[in-house]
């Protein structure tokens, strides 16, 4: 009868334990989710020639694919080992240049779908999850206000490349997929905004170097899980430089860099040790298809990361423009 109690007792142990790792993983996989679709597609960014200009009333269509895999680094007194994470994003956007008081603009819009793999050991034991469904929708809006002023595409032929000096506002909808009982999530349920100055200097007409400036600003999810927790996040300081070279007219490569610094986060005022402190570098191909169309190449990893994720990124995208 005693012997009997004990294999009770012991299953009973057995299963609240694995209950318990399970959780914990969960939690630690939240980490994932938030460092994939909120760092990344903020400060982990390599966009290089986003302040070019470009001739207006002209609408752009893309149709791309990221593919994100590595690994996350976590403090290592967590009884977690070999964090890793596989992220699939296909995603469609819009660009319409325009005239603004005379001054080059432009308005992007993007819609990604993710379909999210990540993996890890607890005390030993293998586990995994996936999640699937729409991220967060992203809008931004730049305005060239040095050395771009506003011309039709036969103008901009006729035109010579000069020094841009540019901003931008980047907004992050809470759009995406989000259950507030629910721990991990492929949407934020906040609002994110960022304000960003660029300068593309003109070195010579094959030469281009690229220097960009933003901070990233976040809303409160009120809603976190369990769904009466308040996350709440610090702004995040974020530093892009790229070197592009133009092969001709319609081709170009670039070397890529970026770093950010901030955005340590909070759930009901108890801060996390998760502040920011990471760099990546990367590479960009672009080359044209057609008078019209072309096709972007890029891949990104991490050089160095304090803390969070530690990611390599291929990305491919087509492009095609309406005049």
């Amino acid at each position: 009868m005693d012997d009997l109690f004990a294999i009770q007792t012991t299953n009973s142990a057995s299963i609240i334990l694995e209950e318990y790792l399970h959780q914990i993983l969960q939690v630690l996989l939240f980490i994932v989710i938030i460092l994939t679709f909120t760092i990344k597609v903020s400060a982990q960014d390599l966009d290089p020639r986003a302040y070019a200009r470009a001739p207006v009333d002209a609408t752009v269509l893309i149709a791309g694919f990221n593919y994100t895999y590595g690994s996350v680094i976590l403090d290592p007194t967590l009884p977690i080992k070999d964090l890793e994470a596989k992220v699939s994003s296909p995603m469609l956007g819009v660009v319409r240049t325009f005239s603004l008081f005379g001054l080059t603009s432009q308005a992007f819009v993007v819609l990604p779908y993710s379909w999210v793999q990540a993996s890890g050991k607890v005390f030993g034991e293998d586990s995994s999850i996936t999640r699937s469904g729409f991220g967060d929708m992203r809008f931004r809006i730049s305005t060239l206000f040095l050395g771009a002023p506003a011309a039709t595409l036969e103008e901009f032929t006729k035109s010579s490349p000069q020094t841009v000096l540019g901003a931008s506002l980047t907004v992050i909808t809470p759009t995406g997929q989000f259950f507030s009982n629910k721990l991990i999530n492929l949407g934020t349920n906040r609002w994110s905004f960022k304000p960003e100055i660029g300068l593309s200097y003109l070195v010579t007409k094959q030469w281009y170097i690229d220097l960009y400036a933003g901070v990233w600003f976040f809303t409160v999810n009120n809603s976190f899980f369990p769904g009466n927790n308040v996350r709440s996040q610090d702004p995040l300081l974020t530093f892009q430089t790229h070197v592009s070279y133009n092969i001709n007219p319609l081709m170009w490569a670039a070397i890529d860099f970026t770093y950010y610094t901030g955005g340590r986060s909070s759930v009901n005022d108890i801060y996390n040790d998760d502040r920011q402190n990471n760099s990546r570098v990367g590479a960009t191909f672009n080359f044209p298809i057609s008078r019209q169309s072309a096709i972007k190449l890029a891949y990104s990893t991490g050089a160095v990361i304090r803390i969070g994720g530690n990611f390599s990124t291929i990305s491919v995208a087509f492009q095609t423009a309406f005049f």
